[in-house]
């Protein structure tokens, strides 16, 4: 049985620093094992302008086509090769790294040079130009989210947000999904050196029991493995259980 559910809706967008009228467009499918979202990548609500100073990029409307597994299993390992670790129900994809490393050499203080070792954060290092629905602009112009968007939260739609790559569902609960990373103690000891503030990845550590949520930010709740959005770092799931996953670049 096919399931259809289309949405649309008006948002105003920054493109080159002017905000424009531009249709969100969702398309969202179940047939047979598969569970697809189909979006012109174009938000539902106000952004921020782009280009700007820390974001290079313009909004460009997309076509994306996301389809996951209808049927998740949980696996015992967690895969960390997922850069496109889901899509929201709005359509917008869902990447909280990036692909920003420490550099000296570069004019921006960052580069796509791993040899640093030390990755920016997309929320934290305030670096890369994201806006108050903590999104920002990829180089093909896609707008994508690091964080939990403010304007999905008390939509009157529940708490479910999205959805993961492996399938299994993406929610907001607010303080009642506490992520286990913390800080790191001390400073850090090789270049950009000082504190572990937050700004890269490598400064935080995972704590099981800091929180209520495992390395990936997910709980089993009623028997039903499920992924969170939460205010503090990891934002999203940076890894995933799931045993079938959809790589989406």
């Amino acid at each position: 049985m096919n399931k259809h559910l289309i949405l649309a809706a008006v948002a105003s967008v920054g493109f080159a620093g002017l905000a424009v009228a531009a249709s969100n467009k969702v398309d969202v499918s179940e047939t047979g094992s598969k569970t697809c979202i189909a979006s012109n990548g174009i938000p539902d609500h106000t952004t921020g302008n782009f280009p700007n100073r820390g974001n290079p990029n313009r909004i460009k409307s997309q076509n994306i086509k996301f389809c996951v597994t209808s049927s998740p299993t949980k696996g015992d390992r967690a895969n960390y090769r997922v850069r496109t670790v889901g899509i929201a129900t709005n359509g917008i994809l869902i990447r909280p790294g990036t692909a920003d490393w420490y550099d000296a050499s570069s004019p921006r203080g960052h580069s796509r040079d791993r040899s640093s070792g030390w990755n920016l954060e997309g929320i934290g290092s305030k670096k890369l130009g994201t806006d108050n629905q903590n999104a920002h602009v990829d180089h093909r112009g896609i707008y994508h989210y690091h964080g939990m968007p403010a304007a999905l939260i008390n939509t009157g739609e529940g708490t479910l947000m999205g959805y993961a790559a492996d399938g299994f569902e993406i929610h907001y609960a607010g303080t009642s999904a506490q992520a286990s990373y913390t800080l790191k103690a001390g400073k850090r000891a090789t270049a950009p050196f000082g504190k572990h503030d937050g700004t890269y990845n490598q400064d935080w550590e995972y704590n099981a029991g800091a929180g209520n949520l495992d390395q990936c930010n997910g709980a089993t709740v009623n028997g039903t493995y499920t992924y969170f959005a939460t205010d503090s770092y990891p934002f999203f799931p940076r890894c995933l259980y799931g045993t079938q996953i959809t790589q989406y670049r």
